[in-house]
């Protein structure tokens, strides 16, 4: 299976990368922005064009989100001309003011903000116009490397003594790039075999959090972490922010289509975080990098 995927610095696509090179069966061809013309198609001839999802799209520039709607919807219409099938992977910020409960994949999402009006536009004409798409609505993304890589960033920050200011009353599920990419491949394996389930799925970890809890935990492992290494280290603090003072906005994704349709089952956050965390300490080791870091007594 060939698999074309765009945005090459991003966290998702350096995922799908990792995960293409433990496997014998996935072909990746990786391009560095958004754009794709009808000529490259026809040169890659994939089976298949994955899209990664412009994350936190409720902050982002609105011209941002307009480019990011525009090549998508380019896309889409090449995929169309060429009958490729098309992966789309979107944030669960869509679903702006959240519900009670868990959100299943046919809530389609009715957002007051103009970009992100914007973006469910271009999933209406996705699902119209393309037969054979995966719109694929994700948790908030981690990963230690690539844009978007939230986890990564809160490394850095937290190592540098930086104060991080997050949400108490916002409540979602945290997601690993890694599983992501996991199960979008698997996904597309099945299809490619024929399992014909197009369509609109949920992906993200288990276990609801909010932001300033998420973050509070990876600093508690990350200070652990240095402690059993010898470090000593003068962390940054987290500041829980509260913006919804009658009750917790929840974005929590209801990930059952996706189980009972392929068999993808959500990951723990927890315990990607801390095979992150390993992953993060050894790179350090190789590095040599464990000596006279900032705020160190």
């Amino acid at each position: 299976m060939k698999l074309l995927i765009l945005d090459a610095g991003h966290c998702l696509s350096l995922a799908l990368a990792r995960e293409s090179n433990r496997r014998s069966d996935v072909e990746l061809v990786i391009e560095p922005g958004l754009e794709l013309s009808l000529e490259r198609l026809d040169e890659v001839v994939p089976d298949a064009l994955i899209i990664p999802p412009l994350s936190h799209p409720i902050n982002a520039d609105p011209a941002s989100v307009t480019a990011h709607a525009e090549a998508v919807e380019a896309c889409m219409r090449a995929c169309r001309e060429r009958d490729v099938p098309l992966v789309w992977c979107v944030s669960d910020q869509l679903y702006e003011e959240g519900l009670e409960g868990p959100i299943d994949e046919h809530v389609i999402p009715e957002p007051r903000d103009d970009g992100l009006r914007r973006l469910v536009r271009t999933g209406d004409r996705i699902r119209a116009e393309l037969p054979r798409h995966l719109i694929v609505r994700l948790g908030p993304l981690f990963a230690l490397e690539g844009s978007h890589a939230w986890l990564g960033e809160l490394l850095d920050s937290l190592m540098e003594g930086d104060e991080l200011r997050a949400a108490s009353d916002v409540i979602f599920c945290p997601t690993s790039s890694d599983g992501v990419a996991m199960a979008l491949i698997g996904m597309l394996q099945q299809q490619h075999c024929g399992a014909d389930a197009w369509g609109s799925y949920h992906l993200a970890g288990t276990e609801p959090v909010s932001a300033y809890t998420f973050i509070s935990m990876v600093r508690t492992q990350l200070a652990t972490r240095l402690e059993g290494r010898g470090e000593s280290v003068e962390l940054g603090n987290v500041k829980a922010l509260n913006h919804h003072h009658d009750q917790p906005l929840r974005r929590v994704l209801n990930c059952r289509r996706v189980l009972e349709a392929f068999g993808v089952h959500q990951k723990p956050w927890r315990l990607e975080v801390g095979r992150m965390l390993d992953l993060w300490c050894l790179a350090r080791d190789e590095d040599g990098d464990t000596k006279e870091e900032p705020g160190k007594a």
